[in-house]
């Protein structure tokens, strides 16, 4: 019985089987041996030709009723037959493996809901599949690094000194690994959030003021626009944090030759929202679906290619949703809306 108090598809059907079968036995318990008498009385009667004759048409009924049931049963065991054996083929790993079962009933209505949790495991299992291949993908170039430059000491042709870069990918697959690290605990729904009332205005000027040293170099100008009746808002900060330094960096690996980085928060009903602009190439369109993709970011970055991916599970850990799109002037914007439960 579901929750609006409708049944199910399918549902009653294995009682009323069950009803039928258990009325079908008593009736044979109470009329059985009155038709067994009555037709026992009528065959005493009967001319031993005549006889010959009914008992070959009551041999020829048995026969034609035993063909009958064993067809009847072959096609209810057949749908459970082929259930048992795709259960044991996924119990074995066998993620491909469906079930086709064309009649309507109960049996198809599990086949249906087999093949979903089929269905949802082999995509998970491939997921998997691609999230090792680019880890050790990821994980090849800056241990490469690291021996080469290792090897360079060992040998005498680099300085101990001179080990910076090894320090820098050191630093690199550190960053990849708590990346990864918090992508599992939210896809797990495991990240724990410690929400606060926290001043968006304050949180944003430190972010920004964090990248004053990369902006600086690269001849990034900063536009700051922030509604001034705004105020607090209960988020995680440390998380927020995370998302807007995430979107920030993904912003600067545009401009590498200066722009403009531009952060706006505004108030909308039961709403806030924040928006990250830059004025770099923007997004391709054939990449706007992907943006949020584990591992996927431009030729020329230096990133672990997972902070959009971060950016989103946890604005969604708050209840939010992020998007990504072009600004009609050129350059990427990110637009985050979390819920206010201010207003």
């Amino acid at each position: 019985m579901r929750e609006d108090g409708t049944r199910p598809e399918g549902w009653g059907s294995g009682p009323r089987v069950f009803g039928r079968i258990v009325g079908l036995v008593l009736f044979l318990i109470l009329a059985g041996p009155i038709f067994g008498f009555l037709f026992s009385r009528f065959f005493f009667f009967l001319r031993p030709q005549h006889r010959w004759v009914v008992t070959g048409l009551l041999i020829l009924a048995l026969i034609g009723l035993v063909v009958f049931a064993r067809n009847r049963f072959g096609r209810t065991w057949r749908p459970v037959g082929q259930l048992i054996d795709a259960t044991r083929r996924l119990g074995e790993g066998e993620t491909g493996v469906r079930i086709t079962i064309t009649e309507p009933g109960p049996l198809a209505a599990v086949s249906g809901s087999f093949n979903r949790m089929a269905a949802r495991l082999e995509e998970e299992d491939e997921r998997r599949r691609r999230l090792l291949a680019d880890l050790g993908h990821e994980m090849r170039t800056p241990l490469t690094v690291i021996r080469g430059e290792i090897e360079a000491v060992v040998d005498g042709v680099h300085d101990p000194e001179s080990l910076g870069s090894v320090i820098h990918e050191v630093e690199l697959m550190e960053r990849l690994l708590e990346d990864l690290r918090v992508l599992t605990l939210a896809e797990a729904g495991r990240l724990q959030l410690h929400p606060e009332p926290t001043d968006i205005e304050t949180l944003i000027s430190d972010v920004v003021a964090s990248f004053s040293a990369a902006l600086e170099a690269q001849g990034v100008e900063t536009e700051v626009d922030i509604d001034p009746l705004l105020g607090e808002m209960n988020a995680d900060p440390y998380r927020l944090r995370q998302v807007l330094s995430n979107l920030a960096s993904n912003a600067l690996n545009q401009m590498p030759n200066g722009g403009r980085l531009s952060v706006w928060a505004r108030r909308e009903p039961q709403k806030v929202v924040i928006e990250v602009t830059d004025t770099g190439p923007g997004i391709p369109a054939d990449r706007l679906e992907q943006v949020f993709q584990r591992f996927v970011k431009s030729g020329d970055s230096t990133g672990t290619g997972l902070g959009l991916s971060i950016a989103r599970d946890l604005v969604e850990a708050h209840g939010g949703s992020i998007t990504a799109g072009n600004r009609l002037e050129g350059g990427a914007m990110f637009t985050i809306r979390l819920p206010d439960a201010a207003d």
